[in-house]
């Protein structure tokens, strides 16, 4: 029986997102497309009566901008949002700021998608010839962290990206969840799809295939351990959604190349 429910987000489009790019813990905003994402996420939340009592989010604009944009449609603005590095996207090294399309072209769409979707492998660290190295590690946001700066990753599998949310799932956001409140978890891809491994036991070779679009909330309901008591539902128009899983699926091929 469900006892608990709990959302996750994507956040909306990033302009990067839009580029067909690599975006990483390079800090971008939304694009015109992604407010609308966010936007049109809150009035679906709200028209279907939902509430939220505590939002986490990681310290990235475009994670903090959708959870604003949700609470500002739903009208509950005053809800509480709480920010932390350990939701934050998944390091993708030195691939940060390439071209997935281009990268197809080059490396061949199988090793693309493995660097995208695998649960183990890790890209190569990136390293202080990166032009994006600066700009991430020197970013007051990062002295914000429970780590020191010189301990944060310099490239991330999935798995890695469980690691460290996985110490704050369970310290952070599961007794509030156990207090009986709504959830929602504005985040994104990489930090959902470890967070749902973790709650549906999804195996580490069928994570691969697990997409999740941007500004599509996903609700799971919980029993009183935490487990699914039935599959995830992505709320909306259904066609509409299943368009959006293609065009992400579609991003590490070399035909998105323009």
């Amino acid at each position: 029986m469900s006892k608990y429910k709990l959302f996750l987000l994507r956040h909306g489009e990033g302009a990067w997102n839009k580029e067909n790019r690599f975006c990483s813990w390079v800090d971008q905003k939304l694009s015109e497309d992604g407010v609308k994402e966010a936007q049109d996420c809150g009035r679906l939340l709200r028209e279907q009566g939902y509430k939220f009592d505590i939002v986490f989010t990681s310290i990235l604009s475009r994670s903090i901008q959708t959870a604003w944009l949700v609470l500002e449609a739903m009208g509950q603005e005053w809800v509480p949002v709480v920010k932390s590095w350990r939701l934050n996207e998944r390091h993708y090294g030195s691939l940060i700021g390439l071209n997935r399309a281009e990268m197809a072209l080059q490396h061949g769409e199988e090793k693309v998608k493995l660097w995208r979707r695998s649960y183990d492998m890790t890209p190569p660290p990136i390293d202080e010839s990166h032009p994006y190295f600066l700009e991430i590690y020197n970013d007051r946001r990062y002295t914000t962290c429970d780590v020191p700066i010189e301990n944060l990753p310099r490239a991330e599998s999935l798995k890695e990206v469980l690691d460290r949310l996985l110490p704050y799932w369970d310290s952070t956001v599961v007794p509030e969840i156990k207090k009986g409140r709504t959830v929602l978890i504005s985040a994104h891809g990489n930090s959902c799809r470890a967070l749902l491994k973790h709650l549906e036991g999804i195996s580490d070779e069928d994570i691969a295939s697990v997409t999740l679009p941007t500004g599509i909330p996903v609700l799971l309901e919980l029993d009183e351990n935490l487990s699914p008591v039935k599959p995830r539902q992505l709320l909306g128009d259904q066609a509409k959604i299943q368009a959006a899983i293609k065009k992400v699926e579609d991003q590490g091929k070399k035909s998105n190349k323009k």
